[in-house]
């Protein structure tokens, strides 16, 4: 019995499911990256760092099948980075997000 438990325990690891996540980017040539992560099943965020001398302004829009896409907007300091989260009803199965950002 001792080993079952074992066994299973040493499964869990495996039922942990994260959705694909695409990113179209239009950085009009600033030196903007960013990192996506899936918190949680109903829950996407982006992290958007600036790593060049001028403030940008930038749009997310999340958009997660038929639901109705969500929009935020972060102004990222030079040098700096913000994050935006995107909460949706239904589970995401995978996750658009689109980025626009431009000089301030």
């Amino acid at each position: 019995m001792k080993k079952f438990c074992c066994v299973v325990l040493a499964l869990l690891p495996l039922t942990a499911f994260a959705y694909p996540i695409d990113v179209q980017k239009d950085l009009n040539g600033m030196k903007i990256d960013y990192e996506t992560y899936d918190t949680d099943n109903d829950i996407g965020s982006i992290r958007v760092a600036n790593y060049g001398d001028v403030d940008a302004s930038c749009r997310a829009v999340f958009s997660n099948g038929p639901e109705a896409p969500r929009t935020r907007s972060i102004d990222v300091p030079a040098g700096k980075h913000k994050n935006a989260t995107a909460k949706f009803t239904r589970e995401i199965i995978k996750l658009r997000i689109k980025l626009t950002c431009t000089p301030k």
